[in-house]
């Protein structure tokens, strides 16, 4: 769980932030992730990291999207953090060290509820560099993936746990359902790139 706050002006050209209720969020951050995907290598392992618990509606995004990819069966992926199998405080730097253990240099994208301003409330932020789960609920757990896609579900700054018990499940559904969405097919079409750059060498 995150806190949002106003991006500097450096931040703001590596992060996007769009409403849910936009026509066009599926597109606008299928292309904000290719365009972090093109600074990979084609070869490279993709592990997405879905952080949360479902004992918390406003935490449960992460376990939700994880689940919703889980479903696709893919090899275009590794994944961690799911309703069953979740990612959360007391089992996250162990599974990070597997990760490290298991994968070469992979790209790891961090996915996590978040917190923020009134006005942010249902926005969703593809950012370039870590997650820093925890946060919001003023815990220290280690960053996370070389970029993350963060859901604003509910407002900051005061009682943080009790926002997180009463933050509505259609909207983290809602969330849920675009991030996982757009990220699988973002990764789709960074494969199929990829193997087409493949075939011409």
């Amino acid at each position: 769980m995150n806190f949002s706050s106003k991006a500097t002006s450096a931040q703001e050209t590596s992060c996007l932030k769009i409403s849910h209720t936009d026509p066009d969020i599926y597109s606008a951050i299928t292309h904000r992730l290719l365009f972090h995907f093109a600074r990979t290598r084609p070869e490279t392992q993709i592990v997405v990291i879905c952080v949360g618990t479902d004992r918390s509606t406003g935490d449960s995004l992460g376990p939700l999207v994880g689940t919703a990819l889980s479903r696709f069966h893919s090899p275009l992926f590794h994944l961690y953090g799911t309703l069953e199998e979740p990612v959360h405080a007391v089992n996250l730097e162990e599974t990070l060290s597997l990760i490290n253990e298991r994968y070469s240099n992979p790209f790891i994208i961090g996915i996590d509820a978040c917190l923020g301003h009134s006005t942010s409330v249902g926005c969703i932020q593809v950012v370039e560099g870590p997650l820093r789960p925890g946060a919001g609920v003023n815990k220290q757990l280690p960053p996370v993936g070389d970029i993350h896609l963060t859901g604003i579900v509910n407002v900051g700054g005061f009682m943080e746990y009790f926002v997180l018990q009463n933050t509505r499940l259609s909207l983290v559904m809602r969330l849920s359902d675009i991030i996982a969405t757009s990220l699988y097919s973002a990764l789709k079409q960074w494969n199929l790139h990829a193997r087409s750059a493949a075939t011409r060498e």
